[in-house]
């Protein structure tokens, strides 16, 4: 007992006692040795020296850092010192929501107003261009506020983007204006076989400026109209210039847009020019123009909407994955870091637009505006008038006559269907 009592490494055991005669008796320790050894009693540790234990708070992964800032705002005082204060609850949901937007069920019925915040929060996280995820939640957004979400898409010589975010562009609905300009999309493409469905129908202005399309690309485009009374029936300006595979059997086609004001056939491969303007004048009511028309100057197209930064965002990505080759030649690598404003801007520009840019050949045709009689017309104004009406009349007589000699051919080609029109009618 004394080696134990009088022994370094022991530990308190604390009150000792001793049985004597039936009775307990705790010994006392009021021995020098032992006050001495049990005065200073060593603490009793748990763990070793060594170890230690890290909390979760200070990690240096960025989840860890996100979780512990995303729910302050900092800000700097007059004096410099940091300030930091708490977000509000709705600014938080409004995070959480929009980081895990893809997994919900439905917005429909959601308020426009908290929605295009939640939009601009994912927009802001990126989330619409993760792979997966972002098809899902842009599709949420479409499917629930349509116009709200884009109502002018213009993707004029973006043809990167198109094959890379097929699914997405044909996401958006309730389409009003879409440019496809200069994308060589020729007459296959999926995208243009998807504009005959009835999801755009809402589409009134369409580019397709240099695409590559033939007379069995406009076929296509124009036969739920043509057959099935839908698809772009509420087309009013259609731009199909730069086209040269389209000659007079394709023009045919679009006497069908009954509600087209504008056209735009430059440049086509047309062989009878007076033939089809006077078509084009008797069958729509459109009229030559003598002068280019501002709507088909594409200054007037962009793109609206909400998600009109993430087509930039997707315009950015398409463009870094388009790596420029290291081994190129000095020359060209100095034009291209001088004159990169230059390049941006020449690709952005069509290779066939020069070509009929100044030339005196557009065809570009518009229909006339009825002119209002408020008042009786002036002396000059009423000697033109007249003219006109006699122009006009005669003008009427005239495709009287060539109807009613050509009124069983005509009736043959309306109502009677060709094998590929049937064809594409039980396709659709």
């Amino acid at each position: 007992m004394s080696y134990y009592l009088n022994s370094e490494n022991h530990l308190d055991p604390g009150p000792i006692y001793v049985r004597e005669n039936g009775q307990l008796h705790m010994v006392s320790l009021a021995l020098d040795n032992v006050r001495s050894s049990l005065q200073k009693p060593r603490p009793f540790r748990l763990f070793s020296k060594g170890f230690s234990v890290e909390l979760c708070m200070n990690r240096e992964d960025d989840t860890a850092q996100k979780e512990k800032t995303d729910h302050f705002i900092f800000t700097y005082t007059r004096e410099g010192n940091l300030r930091y204060s708490a977000k509000s609850l709705f600014n938080l949901v409004l995070g959480f929501i929009s980081d895990n937007v893809d997994h919900v069920d439905s917005l429909i019925g959601f308020p426009e107003q908290i929605a295009e915040k939640l939009f601009s929060a994912a927009e802001a996280r990126q989330k619409f261009t993760e792979p997966g995820a972002g098809l899902r939640a842009l599709q949420k957004f479409t499917e629930a506020y349509g116009s709200l979400v884009l109502c002018s898409l213009c993707l004029r010589n973006r043809y990167l983007v198109i094959s890379e975010k097929l699914e997405e562009i044909k996401s958006f609905r309730e389409l009003t204006c879409l440019d496809l300009s200069c994308c060589k999309l020729g007459d296959d493409h999926e995208l243009l076989e998807h504009l005959t469905n009835e999801a755009l129908s809402s589409v009134t202005q369409l580019h397709l400026k240099d695409n590559c399309l033939s007379d069995a690309g406009v076929r296509k485009m124009t036969a739920p109209v043509r057959v099935m009374k839908r698809g772009l029936e509420n087309l009013t300006l259609l731009d199909l210039s730069c086209n040269p595979e389209i000659t007079d059997a394709g023009i045919g086609y679009l006497f069908s847009f009954r509600k087209l004001n504008c056209l735009d056939i430059s440049g086509t491969g047309l062989k009878d020019v007076k033939a089809v303007k006077h078509k084009l004048q008797t069958h729509i009511g459109l009229v030559h123009s003598k002068v280019p028309l501002k709507e088909f100057d594409h200054s007037n197209c962009k793109t609206e909407g909400w998600a009109d930064q993430i087509v930039r965002q997707w315009e950015r990505k398409t463009v870094k994955s388009v790596k420029t080759p290291m081994a190129a030649e000095p020359r060209k690598a100095a034009q291209y870091f001088y004159s990169s404003r230059f390049l941006t801007e020449a690709s952005l520009r069509c290779p066939l637009e020069d070509t009929y840019m100044h030339s005196s050949g557009k065809l570009q045709f518009y229909r006339e505006k009825t002119a209002d009689s408020h008042g009786p017309p002036l002396k000059h104004e009423a000697g033109s008038t007249q003219e006109a009406n006699k122009s006009k009349k005669r003008a009427f007589e005239e495709s009287e006559k060539e109807q009613s000699s050509s009124s069983q051919a005509s009736k043959q080609k309306c109502v009677c269907l060709t094998v590929q029109d049937w064809d594409l009618l039980n396709s659709y």
